[in-house]
């Protein structure tokens, strides 16, 4: 979804998804029409002694769930501030903190291996969280209760938000990877095992705690939103074990290792008409290839490009005419994972392979990196021709995400 940058605290951008912009609402909504149950809460847990009768005067019931819905949200971007600022001061940078439909996300560049890092790392927001309730509880005692409305209001903007931090760590902490308390446990597995092994053991934890919270906010309390945050939970919990899996399994594996090189690439040259083009790729099987100019690479064409010629006027229409000219390079000692990083960041389906004198050295595809993958997992290790067993990767090696 779109992301709006709103600002920015301690150098770190802060965005809102265009899911935000709905949920808000929402919320807002959910908590003005249950103002009478929220005060019997606060009334029973805090010993609050409001009145339920002045806080549901009118309109009033619309300014305290906009209040609180605001106050809420703020304390969810303090509780990714506090993995934030741990995060940076560790050396690990923050791409951003996004507030989207189901709270927010810190970004980080990379993820620290060291388990004592993430352990702090995580725990930060949950602490961070709990100071922010206990400051909201100092504040809602010093107002005295039975004062005029405003105070009263503000008094029940204070306890609701009290309760909700505390709330807010206390579930951050449940096992759910890539939650705050998924985290905790792949830092506390890390000790004595792989970091991958770790991952995989916690995302499968995570997956099980995801399934057990959809069927209870479905069955048990007929809550849509919270089976849907069950469903990112385990989309979440496998995609980053699946990511870990492919960085253990490519630790040390460079670009040179798995792309195609120049000698066994097929390139066409920028004359070649687009009906030619669709025939070779027939005949061959591939869907892209480099465009040659007097022995230079000058650009890539695809499939979709010879595509978008109509077939009449295809005989009429070169390479040349189609081709992409704005070219993604990498270099042939780049590591694997940041070149199919570079592959999802500029969603293309291959990369240009050059040295340093911007030589054509080869191509590298998806299919490559899919391939290369499905041989190191079914073999166990991988060694490049010509190194020596002390460079083989295996699987349960330690990987850095």
């Amino acid at each position: 979804m779109r992301r709006f940058r709103i600002g920015s605290a301690f150098g770190i951008p802060i965005q809102l998804d265009l899911t935000f912009l709905l949920v808000l609402p929402l919320f807002a909504w959910i908590i003005g029409t249950q103002i009478e149950q929220t005060t019997e809460l606060l009334n029973g847990t805090l010993n609050a002694g409001l009145d339920a009768a002045v806080l549901t005067d009118g309109a009033l019931v619309w300014v305290l769930g906009i209040g609180a819905a605001v106050g809420l949200f703020t304390g969810v971007v303090l509780h990714e501030l506090g993995h934030s600022l741990v995060a940076i001061r560790y050396g690990f940078p923050i791409d951003s903190i996004t507030l989207w439909l189901f709270g927010g996300i810190a970004q980080l560049s990379e993820m620290p291996e060291d388990w004592k890092q993430e352990l702090v790392i995580a725990i930060a927001g949950p602490i961070v969280s709990i100071a922010v309730g206990g400051v909201c509880f100092v504040a809602f005692q010093i107002l005295p209760s039975g004062a005029a409305t405003p105070i009263e209001s503000a008094r029940f903007i204070l306890g609701y938000l009290a309760l909700m931090n505390i709330a807010l760590a206390a579930f951050n902490m449940l096992p759910g990877f890539p939650m705050d308390g998924g985290r905790v446990l792949r830092a506390l597995l890390a000790r004595r095992r792989s970091y991958a092994r770790a991952t995989t053991i916690a995302a499968e934890v995570g997956k099980i705690f995801a399934v057990f919270l959809g069927l209870f906010g479905i069955f048990v309390l007929g809550n849509i939103f919270l089976a849907g945050l069950a469903f990112f939970i385990y989309i979440g919990a496998a995609g980053e074990s699946r990511q870990t899996s492919m960085r253990a399994a490519f630790e040390g594996v460079t670009v040179a290792d798995v792309m195609t090189p120049a000698d066994h690439v097929t390139t066409v040259p920028e004359d070649m008409s687009v009906r030619e083009l669709i025939q070779t790729m027939f005949r061959e099987r591939h869907t892209g290839y480099p465009v040659k100019r007097s022995g230079e690479v000058v650009g890539l064409v695809t499939l979709e490009d010879a595509r978008a010629v109509q077939e009449v006027e295809r005989d009429a229409y070169t390479v040349g005419d189609v081709m992409t000219t704005e070219i993604i390079t990498i270099s042939p000692d780049t590591d694997v994972m940041d070149a199919l990083t570079s592959l999802q960041q500029n969603s293309v389906g291959r990369l240009l392979v050059t040295d340093e004198d911007d030589s054509f050295e080869g191509l590298l595809t998806r299919t490559d990196i899919m391939t290369a993958l499905s041989i190191i997992k079914s073999s166990g290790d991988f060694t490049p021709i010509g190194e020596t067993e002390t460079e083989t990767v295996r699987p349960e090696s330690r990987i850095e995400r």
